[in-house]
Order: C-alpha cells, then sequence, then structure tokens
C-alpha cells in the first residue's frame, strides 16, 4: 500500500508483519483525478438485492462460468499490470470520497474488508484507521470477515483496535475470536441492531450493479444470509457499495450472473459515487 495517511494511524495490510505506522499524507489525490460522478438513475428502483437468475441447463450454467474464469483471468492480468503510483491515485481518491460521503458519516454500524495488496484490491486502510482511530464509546461499530471454511462460509466479527485482528494460513488478517482483551468477538449475525452498510471488494463490476468475485461465493453467501436476517428482524436492508478501480468497471452484460450472484447497491470509483438502486439515491 503506497499512500499515506494521518500519523499514529495503523495500516491495515496484507499481512500482520506489515502493519506500519500511517503518516500525514502529503495530498488527497492526484489533480488529475475526479472526486465525483454525475448521478445515474437506477435501472430498477425496485429490484430486491437477489433477483438475477438463470435456468438450470447445465450447458447454460457452464458457459456462465466460462465467461465467469475468462473476465477474472483478464481482470487480474490487469490489476497485476496497473501501474502502482497510479493505483496510489486511486486508493486515495477512492477513500477520501467514501469518508467525505454523508451516508459514511451517518452510518452508525458498518461491515467492511480488510484490504491485500497482494490480491490487488482497493486499499481501505484510511477507511479501516479512521473508524478505530476514535475513542471505543465515539466508534461506528466495524465488522470485519473471516473465513471459516472452505465451503464459502465466512462471519463478520466486530473489531475496535488492530490488534484484534490476526494472520491466517492465507497471510491475510482477519478478527481473531476473541478480541486483545479476551472477550468473544461480537457476531454481526447474532446482534441486535442493524448494519447500515456494507463495503465491498470484487474484481468486476458494471454500472447496472453486477459484481464479479473471486469465485469463492463467500460474500454472495454472506450477502443472502444477511438479507434473509434483515427481513425476519424487520430491519432496513444496509447499503451495498463496492469499491472500484476505473479498470475494474466493465461494459454491462460483460459480467455473466447466476441466481445467487447478489448484485450491489452502488459503486464508487475515482470518478466519484455511482449510484445504481433507489436505496443509494435516497442515501
Amino acid at each position: 500500500m503506497l499512500h499515506r495517511c494521518r500519523a499514529g494511524m495503523l495500516m491495515m495490510m496484507c499481512s500482520a508483519k506489515q502493519v506500519l505506522l500511517l503518516t500525514q499524507a502529503s495530498t488527497l489525490a492526484s489533480p488529475s483525478i475526479a472526486h465525483s460522478a454525475n448521478v445515474r438513475p437506477p435501472q430498477d428502483p425496485n429490484r430486491s438485492l437477489v433477483t438475477m437468475t438463470t435456468n438450470n441447463d447445465p450447458r447454460e450454467v457452464e458457459a456462465i462460468f466460462q465467461r465467469k474464469r475468462s473476465l477474472r483471468s483478464k481482470l487480474r492480468k490487469e490489476l497485476q499490470n496497473m501501474d502502482p503510483i497510479r493505483r496510489s491515485e486511486e486508493d486515495i481518491a477512492i477513500q477520501s470520497i467514501v469518508l467525505g460521503a454523508p451516508w459514511f458519516q451517518a452510518s452508525k454500524s458498518l461491515c467492511a474488508y480488510i484490504s491485500c495488496a497482494a490480491l490487488r484490491e482497493v486499499d481501505t486502510s484510511r477507511i479501516i484507521s479512521e473508524v478505530l482511530s476514535k475513542p471505543v464509546e465515539d466508534q461506528k461499530k466495524l465488522y470485519v470477515p473471516r473465513v471459516e471454511d472452505r465451503n464459502s462460509n465466512m462471519r463478520m466479527l466486530r473489531i475496535s483496535n488492530v490488534n484484534d485482528l490476526i494472520e491466517n494460513s492465507m497471510h491475510i488478517l482477519e478478527p481473531s475470536l476473541v478480541d486483545s482483551d479476551g472477550k468473544q468477538c461480537e457476531d454481526v449475525m447474532e446482534v441486535s441492531d442493524p448494519v447500515d452498510l456494507f463495503i465491498l471488494p470484487g474484481l468486476a463490476f458494471d454500472k447496472s450493479g453486477r459484481r464479479l468475485g473471486r469465485s469463492g461465493g463467500y460474500y454472495d453467501l454472506f450477502l443472502a444470509k444477511y438479507q434473509e436476517l434483515a427481513k425476519k428482524k424487520k430491519w432496513k436492508q444496509p447499503l451495498h457499495v463496492a469499491l472500484s478501480y476505473s479498470l475494474q468497471i466493465v461494459e454491462e452484460g460483460d459480467i455473466a450472473v447466476t441466481f445467487n450472484d447478489v448484485p450491489v447497491d452502488a459503486l464508487v470509483s475515482p470518478a466519484g459515487y455511482i449510484p445504481i438502486t433507489q436505496v443509494a439515491l435516497d442515501g
């Protein structure tokens, strides 16, 4: 992770050994990167979170997965070859947009990913640091992912400081089952209050809300479970916002989807906030 931010804050990186002190940022973003985008009306403002379907024809299903594999391969190569300076500029721009957004500032509880530089994910270290820099009593509730197994099961556990994170077998930072004070970490699926916001990673996105993940299915399964919990509890569904480098936004129709692919409500790219659903416009 190449950018710098406030002194004394900790950078969240792929390896625990890479958690560094952050320094004062010399600039918020490159002048060449815009921080706002025209509001785009949603294509289907009343859609539910899981509506994209396909039939059960095995040939069609295989064709969809082949298209997904091909697009993943293409995007991984492009991200690998992305200019590091450009990546740093886009990281700074995207996080500045998120931190300044009314929907982020108004959120009281959110789920967000801990970015991994090796995976070329959009950096979230400033966002995480901004939340954790506040006294615990004034913090937004922050839940971050912990992979449970190879069957796409994932939990979101609350952290209140960087010491609640450990390095997993893939050298990615995840919440420990117990926090730095020895208390059981709070599971977002077991709390009494709803989450306002999900900040999501991915490999590719389009402006109708389709998201291409990294093939594990962890986020799609978790988001579907949380959607059902919110319905059961009669909670308002959280805003789903994906963070995207410029090159990750593809043409509509490029991302093949199946019935269990969960779309997003909005994108944040270096060009700005791109609302897709009505909830994103209202937020």
